[in-house]
């Protein structure tokens, strides 16, 4: 395998923040080496830094959206640490639906629920089941369920919602995977029922996202553990504008908004922690 020197592993850090956020230390040369060497592989290049310059120069940014799929650490899972969805089952839709529900019963209620980095869908599809098997009536509900990532392989397979048995096993409860999914071959394929609730495009969260509207509910969860304190304070501070006054904000069970966004405050509901704007 390629080796990467400390010169080079500063200039394709750099770049990788630069197109990413993901901040990687210099401690971490065997994950540029190990993720980067089928790219290099590839294209028969001899060293990283001819990697970056060709990284940096080509028009069509094909090798960029590589690095960054091979990068992205993509770990997720069915209902993952169960918490949240919980929260979501139990306190904040009915919350929500209580807040949103009109007075006309001809008029419908409003939810928009984002998984801002939803990586290969596991989690906006937990998400979607939830709401499925929570409201018995879909037709008195205008619903928007949005996934974004910055992958374009995972953004891919989330539409797709295509997974194999590992991927399966991993989270989701038997009768679920009974009820929603279909097998073909050695894989499953969420039905079309569910899929049609869910929308996933590209999203890079160090860019402008003001366009995307304003939502209920924001899964903003194990993403900024890779960005640095700045970025995540920048993150956060448009996610605030992006969630409505009274809409709620959930993270990684081992992250905090402590020092990082004062306009959230923290509410506890059994074993989950939530956010609220001040």
């Amino acid at each position: 395998m390629l080796k990467i020197s400390p010169d080079e592993l500063k200039l394709v850090a750099q770049y990788i923040h630069d197109i990413s956020g993901i901040y990687l230390d210099q401690s971490k040369s065997y994950l540029f080496e190990t993720r980067l060497s089928s790219i290099v592989s590839e294209y028969d290049f001899k060293s990283f830094k001819e990697l970056y310059q060709k990284a940096k120069t080509e028009s069509d940014k094909i090798i960029e959206r590589k690095i960054i799929d091979a990068i992205s650490t993509n770990e997720t899972l069915f209902y993952r640490d169960k918490g949240p969805f919980e929260l979501l089952q139990h306190k904040l839709l009915p919350e929500l639906i209580d807040a949103r529900t009109p007075g006309s019963p001809a008029l419908k209620t409003n939810i928009k629920i984002w998984s801002a980095a939803s990586s290969t869908g596991q989690e906006l599809y937990s998400i979607a089941i939830t709401l499925k098997e929570l409201l018995p009536d879909f037709s008195r509900y205008t619903i928007k369920l949005l996934g974004t990532d910055i992958s374009d392989g995972a953004v891919a397979q989330a539409s797709r919602g295509k997974y194999n048995k590992f991927e399966m096993e991993r989270g989701l409860p038997g009768d679920k995977l009974q009820r929603y999914f279909t097998m073909f071959g050695d894989s499953w394929t969420i039905k079309d029922e569910i899929r049609a609730m869910v929308q996933f495009r590209k999203l890079n969260l160090m860019l402008p996202f003001a366009d995307l509207g304003k939502f209920d509910i924001i899964f903003c969860r194990n993403v900024a553990i890779y960005f640095t304190l700045p970025d995540r304070q920048k993150l956060f501070n448009k996610i605030a504008d992006s969630l409505a006054d009274d809409g709620y904000l959930i993270i990684g069970s081992t992250e905090s908004l402590t020092g990082i966004c004062p306009l959230f405050v923290p509410k506890r509901y059994l074993r989950s922690i939530f956010y609220q704007k001040k």
